[in-house]
């Protein structure tokens, strides 16, 4: 996966648990490597319970991995009990220039949709509202 990921250089990714508050930077990170435990009681199959790979995205009620089978699994946060950090692939997210820049851009390209989908649909009757 490390591989596929073009070998991204891992110096200077480690999380910083000591110090000056403003230069902490632990947790999660998307693109990290991971590795979840789940509960077996969940799965017919114990060795199901644990799954490797790179973590996609994080929500409030469940985690996004792409495992190292190549297949996108969604994992409830219920049936997690412990997930390792194997190596983080990006800086921490006050840092991370690339992620920041994608999400403002994201944020301004959902802008403009949700702007054509407002002028398209007809017959709603709340125009009066926003004047």
């Amino acid at each position: 996966m490390w591989k596929d990921m073009g070998s991204p250089t891992l110096e200077g990714l480690e999380p910083v648990h000591n110090g000056d508050l403003m230069e902490r930077r632990q947790g999660l990170r998307r693109d990290d490597f991971i590795e979840v435990q789940m509960n077996v009681q969940a799965f017919a199959n114990p060795e199901d319970a644990v799954l490797r790979g790179r973590l996609i995205s994080s929500g409030k009620s469940s985690l996004e991995i792409l495992g190292e089978d190549g297949q996108c699994h969604f994992i409830s946060r219920e049936v997690i009990v412990h997930v390792v950090l194997v190596a983080h692939t990006r800086p921490a997210y006050i840092d991370d220039k690339e992620l920041l820049a994608f999400e403002r851009e994201d944020m301004k390209r959902r802008s403009k949709l949700h702007e054509k989908v407002e002028k398209e649909t007809t017959g709603n009757d709340d125009s009066h509202l926003w004047g």
